[in-house]
Parts: C-alpha cells; sequence; structure tokens
C-alpha cells in the first residue's frame, strides 16, 4: 500500500477520495501530520487554488501531496460560480445557502446546463503535476436525495435521472468529475512508480 497526503480540511472530499483511492492507497488527513492551518485560496482559477494549496503544505512539511479544487460552472450564469462554489453566498455560507444563491438566480432561466469541473495539483519530488476532469449535466429546481455534499442534490449528470445526492457513494465515484480526476491521477502515480 502507497501513502499519499490530500491536502484538504474538507471531511467530505477527505471520505469521497479514500473511497475512490482505497485499498491502493491510504490517504494520510492534514490533521494526521499535525497541520491544523486553514490552506490559502485566493487564485482565480481552480489550478490556481489547488496549487496554492499543494504548495503550501509541501513548502511547510517537505511533503509531496496534492490538492484539488472543484467548481460548479453554470451557462446561464457566465460560468458562475465557478472558483467561488464554496463561498458563493458569502464566505460562511453553508452547502445550503450556496444552493439557495444558485437556484434564486436560475428561477425562470430555461437554460440550466451546467459542469462540475475539478482540478488536482499533485506536487511529487518537487514537481508539479495537474489532472482534470469534468462532468456535464443540469441544475433541477428543488434539492433531491441527502448523500454527497454541496450542489450535488442539485445537479443530474447528463445521461441520468438521479441527482449526486441520490446516488449510492459508488455510482457517484464511477462518473463524478472528482472520480475521473483521481483515476488520472492514480494512472499516472501507477505509470511512474513501476
Amino acid at each position: 500500500m502507497k501513502n499519499l497526503l490530500f491536502a484538504t480540511n474538507n471531511q467530505h472530499k477527505l471520505t469521497e477520495i479514500r473511497q475512490i483511492l482505497q485499498p491502493d492507497y491510504i490517504i494520510s488527513s492534514l490533521k494526521e501530520i499535525g497541520c491544523l492551518d486553514e490552506l490559502p485560496e485566493t487564485q482565480n482559477t481552480l489550478e490556481g487554488n489547488a496549487l496554492q494549496k499543494a504548495m503550501y503544505v509541501y513548502q511547510k512539511y517537505c511533503i509531496d501531496c496534492f490538492a484539488d479544487d472543484t467548481g460548479l460552472e453554470i451557462d446561464a450564469l457566465d460560468g458562475a460560480p465557478g472558483v467561488y462554489s464554496a463561498r458563493f453566498a458569502g464566505d460562511k455560507a453553508t452547502y445550503q445557502q450556496n444552493v439557495d444563491k444558485v437556484l434564486a438566480l436560475l428561477r425562470g432561466i430555461e437554460n440550466r446546463k451546467a459542469r462540475f469541473r475539478t482540478v488536482i495539483a499533485l506536487i511529487k519530488d518537487g514537481k508539479e503535476y495537474f489532472f482534470e476532469g469534468s462532468v456535464e449535466g443540469e441544475i433541477i429546481c428543488k434539492g433531491r436525495g441527502k448523500s454527497g455534499f454541496g450542489y450535488d442534490p442539485v445537479f443530474i449528470p447528463a445521461g441520468y435521472d438521479k441527482t449526486f445526492a441520490e446516488m449510492s457513494d459508488k455510482e457517484k465515484n464511477d462518473i463524478s468529475h472528482r472520480g475521473l480526476t483521481v483515476k488520472k491521477l492514480t494512472d499516472f502515480l501507477k505509470r511512474i512508480n513501476k
């Protein structure tokens, strides 16, 4: 088994990544290395934020690690909330407040096409690598389902009739933006670790 450090303070993301990567990898959290810092996210792109978080941990602890940033991009909102997805309704907004703001902005709008996009930045032996995955879908008018987190209750991936929040963890991870991105990361790690 290989160890990987995931530079995140988001317990939901940590759980999801662990589900995707087990049993091949043991995923360590920031808490497990004694890092209780709030990681900086001041860039205006997903790539920038992912790298900023990974670099912060790498420089402070000298440990190879990866970080992600994910955004919901809605066509009718010119790609918003995008990089601001986690704080769309304000810096301390809850998941529900963010969802409520999106639904309010889309009220009466017919085009509800959207995508989730995830970027992972990996720092290994001082080198930077990027991996990206996305899933197309649409935003429904009212949340459905109890699984997942964030915008999952209002996002139906293309070709499905269930929201991410109505899917089992395995169903979601097999097709999700984060699942696709993590697969690219693990394929890369397998290649270089041969």
